[in-house]
This record gives C-alpha cells, sequence and structure tokens, in this order.
C-alpha cells in the first residue's frame, strides 16, 4: 500500500510545472510522500475547493501553491482550509512575477498565505519550509533538515579558505 500524501503540491497550469518540479525534488530526496495537481482559482474554483476542503481528511499537512499573473490559487485555498499554505509565485512574462507576487502575498487578515520568492528559489524554499513544519512532529525529518543546514555552512567556509576575495 502506498504512503498517504503528507503535502500536496498544485499549480494553476501546467506550464507551471518545471518551477514546481523543484519542490518535488527536494520532496522526494527526504523521501516524503506528496501528490501533484492542477488546481485553477478561475478556470475550476469548484475543483479546488473541494480540494482544500477534503485535504486534511486525506492526510495532507501542508499545501504548496504555484501560480503566475493574478496568482489567486494560494488564498483561494487558504480560505477553505486550516492547513499550512505556502505560495510560490510564478515569473510571469509581462511583469516578471511581481504581479504573481503582489497577488499571493496580499491577502487579507484571518487568511494566511506563507509567500515565498518568485519561482525556482521560491519553489525549493517552499519544500524546505514544508519539511520544517512536517519536522515539528517527525525527528527523521528533522535530523535530515540539521545535516542540511550544517552542509550549507560548511560550504560557505570552504568557499572563503578556498577562494581569494580580493
Amino acid at each position: 500500500m502506498a504512503k498517504r500524501s503528507k503535502v500536496a503540491i498544485i499549480m494553476g497550469s501546467d506550464s507551471d510545472l518545471a518551477v514546481m518540479s523543484e519542490t518535488a525534488k527536494i520532496l522526494e530526496e527526504y523521501g516524503v510522500p506528496f501528490e501533484i495537481k492542477i488546481l485553477s482559482a478561475h478556470r475550476s474554483p469548484d475543483d479546488t475547493a473541494r480540494f482544500a476542503k477534503k485535504a486534511r481528511e486525506r492526510g495532507i499537512k501542508v499545501i504548496i501553491a504555484g501560480a503566475g499573473g493574478a496568482a489567486h490559487l494560494a488564498g483561494v485555498v487558504a480560505s477553505h482550509t486550516t492547513l499550512p499554505v505556502i505560495g510560490v509565485p510564478m515569473e510571469t512574462k509581462e511583469l516578471k512575477g511581481i504581479d504573481s507576487l503582489f497577488s499571493t502575498v496580499q491577502m487579507p487578515a484571518g487568511i494566511p498565505v506563507a509567500t515565498l520568492a518568485i519561482g525556482k528559489a521560491g519553489a525549493k524554499n517552499a519544500a524546505i519550509l514544508a519539511l520544517e513544519i512536517l519536522s515539528l512532529e517527525d525527528r527523521a525529518i528533522e535530523k535530515k533538515l540539521a545535516f542540511f543546514k550544517k552542509v550549507l555552512v560548511e560550504n560557505v567556509r570552504k568557499k572563503n579558505k578556498t577562494r581569494h576575495l580580493l
């Protein structure tokens, strides 16, 4: 029997998959079961609301939503659940993702969305933030994250030893 997904990765369009696959890669590295779906706040609002309302009972602990342009997906999902929702704004041609960032981050009081950086950096950090949330109840994930952070420090120290900065 397959493990129940703990994280849901959702995106407004299949064009967001190249960026949101960065989230999936990190969750895979940590062995965290997840699901991926395309849901649209505008094109499939009933499906989006139904997904959000049923996520907790299906075992989901964190929802990561990537969307571009009007980027209402994370906010709409957050309005239908009490689970933590992490928003990843997608880069756009016209405004380079600033439109997506503003749409994701400007939530009314009472409907929080943890909004991360535009694009791949945000997608990667969304996975790390989801793992940090899961680590509150999973010591194995916490240990892997502690090691990850230690490697980050070691890499910076190595660069200082091997590179001439002036």
